[in-house]
């Protein structure tokens, strides 16, 4: 059973007297550093000398410092650079200027879990992990509203990081829907699975396969396109208002029998038995070994994969397609690039 935390349960003062560094102000950065400095906190944004995002940080009047400038002032420090980039972060500018009594923060468990950060033991290490993009958490935040967290403690020689913890969910807004304990293997392990999967690698496969054999059987690429993947955000924002029941609700009757019917053939016995590899691989750390070994060669597999998604015919017609959409993003930038 999972212990839940609501607006109630957290005391934003525990934070209020301490130096807070955000480093980072990509999509996560620049959510919580704009949502806690609203909330009252006292904090800087760390970056790279040229960063591409220092320009934004200080017109939104945020107080930039280097990063080693960031945690030499600061007593909590959340790391929100890339997980690739976070252990040379660590070992060059935060280790050096890191006393006994600081806490570290993170948005995802990965160089905690797999060993690739290993802080001193006098040191509060914790865990915030909005259940949604940065763009989200700061505009729910505005609204008055809030994305889901989850929070863990890895370390806890002070006896206050979870109140910490609750503390910096509540100045992003996370407490105002819900925040769930967990830990940094349990965040770590089902967040890895989920995205190689289900959400990017699982979905992504999911919707090149019924592009393909839409389009192979001779139907015309753009009919492809909007039954596979421009009508798929329908079927997900059914899911994400009230689960499969709620989908199953709001199609047709055909659509529902024929789902029920037929999505067992697709996602098999050999699925499920691949599904369980891909979760071993996460949990013994193969997983993480390939990646840290990706990223020490520069990324070469990953810029093979990102060129043949590129290439792939569907993103070709739905670059057509989205120029009709002027309510899409996409849409927008498909007109500019033309």
């Amino acid at each position: 059973m999972v212990n839940m935390y609501y607006d109630n349960d957290a005391d934003l003062s525990v934070l209020k007297d301490r130096k807070i560094a955000v480093l980072g102000y990509g999509s996560q950065g620049h959510a919580h550093a704009l949502n806690l400095r609203d909330s009252g906190m006292n904090l800087c944004v760390g970056l790279r000398p040229g960063d591409p995002f220092t320009e934004q940080a200080e017109g939104d009047g945020m107080d930039v410092k280097t990063i080693s400038e960031a945690c030499a002032w600061s007593e909590v420090i959340m790391i929100l650079v890339p997980d690739q980039h976070q252990r040379t972060v660590y070992e060059n500018e935060i280790a050096p200027n890191l006393q006994s009594g600081d806490t570290l923060a993170f948005a995802h468990g990965f160089n905690i879990h797999y060993d690739q950060i290993v802080p001193p033991e006098d040191v509060n290490v914790m865990m915030i992990a909005p259940k949604g993009p940065g763009h989200l958490v700061r505009r729910t935040f505005q609204n008055g509203t809030g994305v889901p967290c989850l929070i863990a403690v890895y370390q806890d020689p002070s006896g206050q990081t979870r109140d910490l913890a609750l503390a910096w969910a509540k100045g992003i807004g996370g407490t105002r829907a819900g925040v769930i304990e967990t830990t940094f293997k349990d965040e770590t392990e089902t967040d890895l699975f989920g995205e190689q999967a289900v959400l990017c690698g699982g979905s992504a496969e999911l919707i090149k396969a019924g592009f393909e054999t839409l389009t192979e059987a001779g139907y015309p690429p753009e009919l492809a396109y909007f039954e596979c993947l421009h009508e798929l955000k329908l079927i997900v924002d059914l899911y994400y208002e009230g689960g499969l029941s709620r989908m199953n609700y709001s199609v047709s009757d055909t659509a529902e029998y024929g789902g029920m019917s037929r999505g067992s053939r697709i996602i098999t016995d050999q699925t499920r038995a691949e599904m369980k590899k891909i979760l071993k691989e996460v949990q013994n750390g193969d997983f993480a070994r390939e990646w840290i070994e990706e990223n020490s060669k520069g990324q070469p597999v990953m810029e093979k994969l990102r060129s043949e998604v590129k290439a792939h015919p569907i993103e070709k017609v739905g670059v057509e397609l989205r120029r009709m959409m002027d309510w899409l993003t996409g849409g927008a930038e498909a007109k500019q690039s033309a």
